[in-house]
């Protein structure tokens, strides 16, 4: 969930061009596994009833569907973005829905006077303030994630979209908290990153690895994890 103001889009730029830099900066495994633990076995809005101390993650293949009530249509903008984290986590089966097969994962896009409206409605909470400039809601078990809701607002400037549309979609897929101690990292909301960066790609590729299951606590995740790291980093150029 985005909090900050719109970003200069000359900074993602920037950032984008510094490809090998970000990489240098890729923490070691203990730093890696410190922030995988922060972000997956908790969540930034929890339900009243929902329990985030265990793997949420989707079990079957994630099918994304785009409601775009904005006055710009951001449909295709939203499909390269799902095209391309489907190429860059392994093991993530992630695809656009194709014409009548059922989505489990809606990205909505509107305009920010519809923002507190369409935030309502997904939550299913009529006087709900909701907060931040984009939010998802993912709807989870033990036995994996049903179903999520992005909402990314369109009119406020291309930094904020980009950054929004990373950040929810990424989290929709299960890393449902912040890190303010993440570098180089889109679930930090202090960080201006507006791109896929490796050290995200490490953390998704982790958390879809077959050996962790859904609804595993970190208890039981713990001895895993060293090895998942390590995978994970070999894997992710």
């Amino acid at each position: 969930m985005v909090r900050l103001a719109p970003i200069a889009r000359v900074w993602m730029l920037l950032l984008a061009l510094a490809g090998p830099g970000v990489a240098a900066d890729l923490p070691d495994d203990a730093e890696l596994i410190r922030g995988f633990e922060r972000i997956v076995f908790n969540a930034e809005i929890a339900g009243r009833f929902s329990d985030p101390s265990f793997v949420k993650k989707f079990e079957r293949p994630v099918r994304v569907v785009v409601d775009n009530t904005a006055a710009r249509d951001r449909t295709a903008a939203v499909a390269r973005f799902v095209a391309h984290i489907g190429l860059e986590i392994p093991r993530l089966d992630i695809a656009m829905a194709r014409p009548g097969e059922r989505a489990n994962f809606t990205v909505h896009v509107v305009d920010a006077a519809d923002y507190q409206r369409m935030g309502r409605w997904v939550y299913k909470s009529p006087f709900m303030r909701v907060p931040g400039q984009c939010i998802v809601r993912a709807q989870y078990s033990r036995r994996g994630i049903a179903r999520s809701d992005a909402i990314i607002v369109s009119d406020a400037g291309e930094s904020l979209f980009d950054r929004c549309l990373i950040e929810e979609v990424l989290q929709g897929l299960g890393p449902l908290d912040d890190n303010p101690d993440a570098p180089q990292s889109v679930f930090n909301d202090r960080s201006r990153i507006s791109v896929l960066t490796r050290y995200d790609r490490i953390m998704l590729t982790m958390l879809y690895d077959p050996r962790l299951k859904a609804g595993t606590s970190l208890a039981s995740a713990r001895p895993l994890l060293p090895v998942l790291a390590r995978d994970a980093r070999r894997a992710v150029r």
